[in-house]
């Protein structure tokens, strides 16, 4: 029998073995400018290395002048629709975006009135699971982790898919409407579970209606009443929207890219795009901005003394508070800098779901945290490119407001992004013909072996 006390992270044995990974393991920075090493397929100005082409999305941060490159306010195009245009569309009719959204990224053109409608009842038809599923799948192995069982979820539904290693895109865009439409009740129903067997929470399972949409069936099935508010479920359905997609370098997407060049099949694919997801630096950032947040009122004593929130600010940003990582959560992007257009539609609607929350105190602190953090960060510094906050800045007040529990953060985002991942997979069935494989260098000096006895 082994005895696992001997192998905790803290015993002298792994302690040890660990030091043997780090001491064997770092690599002289200074190396990475030597051989003109693109860390995170990002140049010296952080603008990404272009690996790939995709028709799907762009994002656009500058224009360039007399081939100059000039900082401007950040553009979202889904299938060179403007973002703001989109929104404002479905808004106008008061309607929901999300399907029409998922469609146009799909198939590269907005849906007439009785193409959405037939996508739309599609989409209802597959939001039902294998019979038994939830049962033999989600009940009977909770997890605390949202994302890890979303994830073990797909993996499973490919052995109950009868063509699931086709890679055809017939049967691929099947697969993939079918994750879109599941995705809701897979992360619900983990929650659900989670809680029940956690805490004793009681047992809800509310089978999906088909009538509703996407952001409607995930309030529904999440509340133990099944009611929500209009305001509740456009807000939500505007965040799906904005989630949905964001380019093809985004660590996700390129994963779904990365592992779709390969030939593997659709479910191997949405799994791994999961893992990425979870990563604090990605999926999660909005977790830690709410995270952030509590600390600031933990230890704040005037929230309305900006004097006092700029001074905990600077200890965020050298170290001295909350994670001691010198992050300002929310603020900033890899690609953005003047302004995150998903944060700038996003903010009105979050000002009016405050009001009818009787949240407006929380949304003014968040209001004087962009405002200071943005001129902190400028002063603090030294950055190729301005700063601004993005759209996790808001969301996770916005899951919260909606009552949301934060382990339903992460995977609301992938519920709004298997969209994306989904267009992006099929663009590189349809394009790829070589895996995707790029170079690291090796920097190990050649050694002579020697025999066990002589080491």
């Amino acid at each position: 029998m082994i005895n696992m006390d001997k192998f905790s992270i803290n015993s002298p044995e792994v302690c040890r073995m660990s030091e043997k990974c780090v001491k064997h393991s770092v690599i002289n920075k200074d190396l990475y400018s030597k051989y003109d090493v693109k860390r995170g397929l990002r140049d010296m100005n952080g603008q990404g290395v272009l690996t790939g082409l995709t028709d799907i999305s762009e994002i656009r941060s500058y224009i360039t002048v007399d081939r100059d490159m000039i900082p401007c306010e950040g553009k979202l195009f889904y299938r060179g629709i403007d973002i703001e245009d989109l929104v404002n569309g479905f808004l106008k009719d008061n309607r929901f975006g999300f399907e029409e959204t998922t469609y146009l990224l799909l198939f590269g053109e907005l849906p007439t009135k009785e193409e959405l409608e037939e996508f739309t009842k599609i989409l209802g038809e597959y939001r039902t699971l294998p019979t038994d599923f939830v049962k033999d799948i989600i009940l009977k192995a909770p997890s605390k982790d949202m994302m890890n069982t979303l994830a073990r979820s797909v993996l499973t539904l490919y052995s109950y898919d009868d063509h699931a290693s086709d890679t055809s895109i017939p049967n691929v865009l099947r697969q993939c409407l079918e994750l879109i439409a599941l995705f809701p009740q897979i992360a619900v129903y983990a929650y659900q579970a989670y809680r029940h067997y956690q805490f004793n929470d009681s047992l809800i399972i509310h089978m999906p209606r088909p009538d509703l949409s996407t952001a409607e069936n995930i309030l529904y099935a999440l509340r133990a009443d099944k009611k929500y508010t209009a305001l509740e479920a456009k807000i939500l359905d505007l965040s799906l929207v904005l989630h949905a997609e964001h380019g093809g370098g985004n660590n996700s997407t390129f994963t779904t890219h990365v592992v779709t060049s390969s030939g593997t099949d659709t479910y191997s694919t949405i799994a791994a795009a999961l893992g990425s997801l979870k990563g604090p630096k990605h999926g999660g950032a909005n977790i830690k901005v709410v995270d952030m947040f509590n600390d600031m009122k933990a230890n704040i004593k005037d929230l309305n003394d900006e004097e006092e929130i700029a001074n905990y600010l600077l200890k965020i940003l050298r170290k001295e508070a909350f994670d001691k990582t010198g992050l300002i959560y929310g603020m900033g992007h890899a690609v953005y800098s003047i302004s995150d257009p998903r944060a700038n539609i996003f903010k009105g609607f979050v000002k009016d779901l405050s009001e009818e929350k009787g949240r407006l105190d929380d949304f003014k602190f968040y209001s004087t945290v962009e405002r200071l953090a943005t001129d902190l960060i400028a002063r603090e510094r030294k950055i190729y490119k301005g700063v601004s906050a993005n759209v996790d800045f808001y969301s996770g007040l916005v899951y919260n407001m909606l009552g949301l529990p934060t382990e339903l953060f992460t995977p609301i985002f992938a519920i709004a992004r298997i969209s994306g991942w989904s267009a992006h997979r099929i663009e590189e069935l349809i394009n790829s013909g070589k895996i995707i494989r790029p170079a690291y260098k090796s920097i190990a000096k050649h050694r002579e072996y020697i025999p066990i006895n002589d080491r």
